[in-house]
Parts: structure tokens; C-alpha cells; sequence
């Protein structure tokens, strides 16, 4: 194994790791700060792809400006931040045959889809600025805007009804 290729195996077991600790901790500050690390490490995979500009992306949008409307908006619905101990965790074992279900059917679908398949990073022009913004701004733009405005529903939904009882 080269040296690339072992830090893309540790970037993984930290994303994975820490993305497991997002849904597991009782604490939705603590989850939040995993979640940094988890995309934080998402970040590093696209730089060691050659995809600075989608990493730089990740880091500025998902690290910086998703983490902080998550934690923003915790505050400002007056949700428990602390440890909670009466979470519903009966469902915890379904919940993780599920998981592991859907980890093997993915995983078997991407070696049977790309077992063959190499990326020659000299030749690619992916992860350049003007690929990415021709991609996303001509075939994706739609289901751009339609996730930001169902973004911005669910935090005026959010306010309204964590205000309900105020009135």
C-alpha cells in the first residue's frame, strides 16, 4: 500500500467512527462537533482525490455553514442540548440489522459495479471549479434550490413550533 492510499483508509475509519458517534451520543452539542469531524474527514478524501475545490466546498459549506444553522437552530428552538437519559433506545437492535443490511447491499453494489474500473488522476479533470460549477449549476440547479427552500421550511417550522406554547 503506498502512502496515499493508507491515509485514505484512516480519513475513512475517522469518517465512519466519528459518523457513529453523531447518532449514538446522548448529547446534541457533542453529536453536532462529531458531525465537523465526519465531514472534516469527507473533506480530506476529496483532497487526496484531487478534488480540492469540491473539499474546499465541503469544508466552507458543510463544515462551516450547515454545522453552525444545526447548532443555531438548537439554540433558538430551545431544544435539550445536555445529556438526555430518556431517549427511546428499544429500537436500537433493528435499527443496527437494518444498517448493516443496507452497508452490505451498498457495498456489494459498488464492487460489482466498479471492480474493474481505475481513475487515472493525470488525465481527469475532475473536482476543477469549472467542471463542478458547469455540473451543478446546469444538470443539478433544480434540486439545489428545491433542498435549500426545504432547508429554510423546516427551520420556520422548527421556530413555529417551539413558539406555539408562548403565546
Amino acid at each position: 500500500m503506498s502512502f496515499v492510499e493508507v491515509i485514505f483508509v484512516l480519513l475513512g475509519l475517522i469518517a465512519v467512527g466519528s459518523a457513529l458517534l453523531v447518532v449514538t451520543t446522548k448529547n446534541m452539542v457533542h453529536a453536532a462537533l462529531w458531525l465537523v469531524v465526519t465531514l472534516g474527514s469527507v473533506a480530506g478524501t476529496f483532497l487526496l482525490l484531487a478534488a480540492e475545490f469540491v473539499a474546499w466546498v465541503q469544508v466552507l459549506i458543510y463544515v462551516g455553514a450547515v454545522v453552525v444553522l444545526l447548532l443555531f437552530a438548537l439554540m433558538l428552538t430551545k431544544a435539550p442540548t445536555g445529556t438526555q437519559t430518556d431517549l427511546n433506545v428499544r429500537r436500537t437492535a433493528p435499527a443496527a440489522v437494518v444498517a448493516g443490511l443496507v452497508a452490505v447491499l451498498l457495498g456489494v453494489t459498488v464492487v460489482a459495479g466498479f471492480h474493474d474500473v481505475r481513475i487515472r488522476l493525470g488525465d481527469a479533470v475532475v473536482g476543477s471549479p469549472a467542471t463542478t460549477g458547469a455540473t451543478v449549476f446546469q444538470q443539478w440547479v433544480l434540486p439545489f434550490e428545491v433542498l435549500s427552500v426545504l432547508l429554510l421550511a423546516a427551520l420556520v417550522g422548527a421556530i413555529v413550533l417551539s413558539r406555539r406554547g408562548e403565546d
